[in-house]
């Protein structure tokens, strides 16, 4: 039997996290509009995708009509995360940048051809009056939802990214017994073993390029260091390299026993001191390159940036991204679970 072909509408589409995931399952299929206001964003996914049907509109101006007109089967989105992230002022449903969003489930009732959903969001979502408002329409619309809490190394990357996801489809999601609430794994999540960070690490990269500034030094005991065996990573947020704590890990070639020694020294010293500094300059910590942070994200080896993208701009696209590993395997299940 011919294999179904889908129809994808891509929206909030990014740098293209969700056209990648897409391709990265066995399934068929095309992206029939990707829609985006970001213009930095949406060069980059045009230097990725360069024949996609892109769309620098605001999701406020797509009509029934339009989205109708590409009758898409599926209907992949990850929406401004701003509202609802622990970092943000959390102003859930009061804040504007959830207006395109409303607009959305306006509409989504009379997009006739839709038959399976999956949006993506920070951890905070789920318990939101936004996520309230949109399973609400979306059982009213007939979908049958399932919400899910996951991070990538649940499924071998090592990288935390703790996210949360919906799957609706027309069917229902037999697989679960009728299981209700948040669930935190999949039932073919097995925690596999991670692979180790010297996997993503460019060799060729000048890595005085990524070097950890010297003014970062006094802040030294709060960073999260990753070494070439590590089998784990922190999250990487759009602050990455001009933040330190809790904006994503940095990389040494130097192993724990290492570190470990220099920072005990480092403790009994003085942090404006020539001593303590000269100790972590042994160290060579440096950040993860653009490129090292876009594999820990699962991004293929074929993603790449416009020459006139700049590092800070890049940090802050893949940090506002997905994990494309961990998309592409609940597309699959989504689409496929009996």
């Amino acid at each position: 039997m011919e294999q179904t072909s889908y129809r994808i509408l891509e929206l909030y589409s990014g740098i293209g996290g969700m056209h990648y995931a897409f391709k990265d399952t066995s399934l068929k299929g095309e992206v029939v509009a990707a829609v985006d206001i970001n213009t930095v964003a949406n060069n980059v996914y045009r230097h990725n995708f360069p024949k996609a049907n892109l769309l620098n509109r605001n999701i406020q101006s797509l009509t029934t009509k339009y989205l109708n007109s590409l009758k898409p089967d599926i209907l992949l989105m990850s929406p401004p995360c701003q509202p609802f992230t622990r970092n943000g002022l959390q102003k859930d449903l009061e804040d504007v940048r959830t207006d395109s969003f409303e607009h959305l489930l306006g509409v989504l009732k009379d997009i006739s051809t839709l038959k399976f959903i999956l949006l993506e969001n920070v951890k905070g979502f789920e318990v939101s009056n936004m996520r309230r408002l949109f399973v609400d329409i979306l059982e009213n619309c007939e979908f049958y939802c399932k919400e899910f809490l996951l991070s990538p190394h649940q499924f071998g990357v090592p990288n935390s990214r703790l996210r949360y996801y919906c799957l609706a489809r027309r069917k229902p999601f037999n697989t679960f017994n009728n299981e209700n609430g948040l669930m935190y794994s999949l039932p073919q999540d097995t925690n596999s073993k991670c692979f180790q960070i010297s996997d993503i690490i460019d060799n060729d990269v000048d890595t005085e390029l990524y070097k950890l500034p010297l003014k970062y030094y006094k802040r030294a005991f709060v960073l999260d260091i990753c070494y070439n065996e590590s089998e784990r990573s922190c999250c990487f947020t759009k602050a990455y390299t001009h933040f330190l704590e809790g904006t994503g890990s940095v990389y040494t070639e130097s192993n724990n026993d290492i570190v470990k020694s220099s920072f005990n020294i480092c403790e009994k010293l003085n942090s404006e001191s020539k001593e303590y500094k000269d100790e972590l300059e042994k160290l060579n910590l440096r950040f993860f390159t653009p490129k090292e942070v876009s594999r820990l994200m699962s991004f293929p080896e074929s993603f790449g940036f416009p020459e006139t993208i700049t590092n800070k701009q890049k940090y802050r696209l893949l940090g506002n991204s997905i994990n494309v590993r961990v998309v592409s395997i609940l597309i699959s299940f989504l689409i496929n679970s009996v």
